[in-house]
């Protein structure tokens, strides 16, 4: 997970000459998805301010002989398969990229790469990492950042477990939620109102 420092750095970094990779390490962090959602996302599931989560992407070994290939099917679980609000910050961004990328299927496609597969995006948000001089992270951690970083933010738990796709709100606690000693601190000081 990132420390919120390590958030805003990264943040920093994204912002600056964005391209449709960087566009989806901006999305992941502020919806959560996980890696093979975000590069099965289609344009078509990624409008009026909402994602629809119905595909996931794999490398997975191959039927047909040696080696793997690429694998898009529904996701592992039938609640994984949900939808989750654009944060109203990052409408503008997706509205750029769509304009940009017309004719591409794939939120992340590009003319020179119309399909990014996970192995891809693990490559380049290391290349992140180490250009915005962070250290210790891999792609799943944008995940638990922003289910972190949502708790202390003051989200219901049960909106999160519904973001991120799980069953039950104890996956959500025992997986991805890290409090913050200033979480606790300040939940602490919520005690006052009982004196």
């Amino acid at each position: 997970m990132l420390s919120v420092e390590e958030q805003r750095r990264l943040v920093r970094y994204l912002h600056q000459d964005t391209d449709v990779y960087k566009f989806g390490v901006l999305l992941t962090l502020y919806t959560g998805l996980r890696i093979g959602e975000l590069c099965a996302l289609h344009w078509n599931d990624l409008a009026n301010g909402r994602i629809k989560v119905r595909k996931t992407m794999q490398r997975v070994r191959s039927t047909t002989g040696p080696g793997t290939e690429l694998w898009i099917g529904p996701p592992k679980t039938e609640t994984s398969m949900r939808e989750i609000p654009v944060p109203s910050f990052l409408v503008a961004l997706v509205e750029r990229f769509r304009l940009e990328n017309q004719g591409q299927a794939y939120v992340l496609g590009t003319p020179k790469m119309p399909i990014v597969e996970p192995r891809v995006m693990q490559y380049k948000f290391k290349r992140y990492l180490l250009e915005a001089e962070i250290e210790h992270a891999n792609f799943h951690s944008l995940r638990h950042s922003f289910a972190t970083r949502s708790v202390e933010c003051g989200f219901d738990v049960k909106s999160l477990t519904e973001i991120l796709g799980h069953a039950k709100v104890q996956i959500t606690l025992d997986r991805y939620v890290h409090s913050s000693f200033a979480l606790k601190c300040s939940n602490m000081e919520k005690l006052r109102q009982i004196l």
